[in-house]
C-alpha cells in the first residue's frame, strides 16, 4: 500500500487544525483548565476528541504546512477555541465577582484563600460559591456540553484562514459587561439585606450612643450574612445556570458574527 504526499498532507491538516481548536479550548475553558489537571492529560484528552470527531468534520482545506495561510490558520483556530473558552470562563468569574462584592459587604473582604482553579487569592464567599458552581456543572454535564459546542463550531466557522473577525471580537469583549451584570445581580440580595442592617445599627448607635456598636456590629453582619447566602444560594445557581446556558448560545453568535 502506497500513500501519496498529497493524501498525507490532507490526514494532517484534518487531524492538526481541529486540534488546535479543541486544544485551545480545553487551556482557557474552567474545569479542564484546572491546575490540578496536568498538561500531558489535557493534550492526550483534546487528541482523543479531536480523532473521535474528525470523521464528521468537513475535510480541512490543504494548505503547505510552512506557509502564511497555514499560520493564519493555525491562529484562527486557536482563537476560536480560546474566544470558546473565555466566554465560559467569564460566567464563572461572575460568581468570583459577586462573590467578592458579598464578602466586602459582610465584613469578610479579609478572609481570603487561595484558588486552586487560578492560582490567586479570593475571598472565602467567591470560593464557596465558585466550589459549588464546578459541582453543579460536571453535575449536568456541563463538561460535555462545552465539547459539543467546540464541535458545532466547525460547523458555524468551518476550518480557513478567515474565521474570527474584528466584529466577532468586539462582541466578545462586550460579554464582559455581562459577567459584572450577573455578579452584581447574584449578590443584590445580600447586599441590600446587609445595607438595611447596617442603616438598623446606625440608628441604633444614635438612639444609644453608650452602646459599643463596633462589638456587636459584627457578629450581627456576619450571622445575617450567612442565613442569608444559605436562602439565597438556589437563587443563585438557578441564576448561574441560566448564565452557562446563555453563555453557550451568545458563543455561537459571537463566532457567526460577520
Amino acid at each position: 500500500m502506497q500513500f501519496t504526499e498529497a493524501q498525507i498532507a490532507q490526514w494532517l491538516a484534518d487531524i492538526l487544525w481541529p486540534l488546535l481548536r479543541i486544544g485551545a479550548m480545553m487551556m482557557v475553558a474552567p474545569i479542564f483548565s484546572v491546575r490540578q489537571i496536568p498538561v500531558r492529560f489535557r493534550a492526550l484528552l483534546a487528541v482523543l476528541i479531536t480523532l473521535i470527531v474528525q470523521p464528521v468534520l468537513a475535510p480541512a482545506p490543504l494548505v503547505p504546512v510552512f506557509s502564511i495561510d497555514a499560520l493564519l490558520i493555525a491562529f484562527q483556530q486557536m482563537a476560536i477555541g480560546v474566544a470558546l473558552g473565555f466566554l465560559l470562563q467569564m460566567a464563572f468569574n461572575a460568581l468570583i465577582f459577586g462573590g467578592q462584592v458579598m464578602a466586602y459587604s459582610m465584613g469578610l473582604g479579609f478572609a481570603n484563600m487561595v484558588d486552586p482553579t487560578n492560582g490567586v487569592q479570593v475571598p472565602v464567599v467567591a470560593q464557596f460559591w465558585l466550589i459549588l458552581a464546578m459541582l453543579a456543572f460536571l453535575l449536568v454535564n456541563g463538561h460535555l456540553l462545552l465539547i459539543a459546542a467546540v464541535v458545532e463550531t466547525f460547523n458555524v466557522l468551518p476550518i480557513a484562514s478567515d474565521g474570527l473577525t474584528r466584529a466577532g471580537i468586539w462582541e466578545l469583549l462586550s460579554w464582559a459587561s455581562r459577567m459584572f451584570a450577573a455578579g452584581l445581580l447574584m449578590a443584590m440580595p445580600v447586599i441590600t439585606a446587609l445595607l438595611l442592617v447596617n442603616i438598623g445599627m446606625g440608628v441604633v448607635s444614635r438612639a444609644a450612643p453608650q452602646l459599643n456598636i463596633f462589638a456587636i456590629g459584627f457578629p450581627i453582619t456576619l450571622m445575617m450574612g450567612l442565613i442569608l447566602i444559605w436562602t439565597t444560594l438556589p437563587q443563585v445557581m438557578g441564576s448561574f445556570g441560566g448564565l452557562v446556558n446563555e453563555t453557550f448560545e451568545h458563543s455561537l453568535r459571537v463566532l457567526s458574527t460577520r
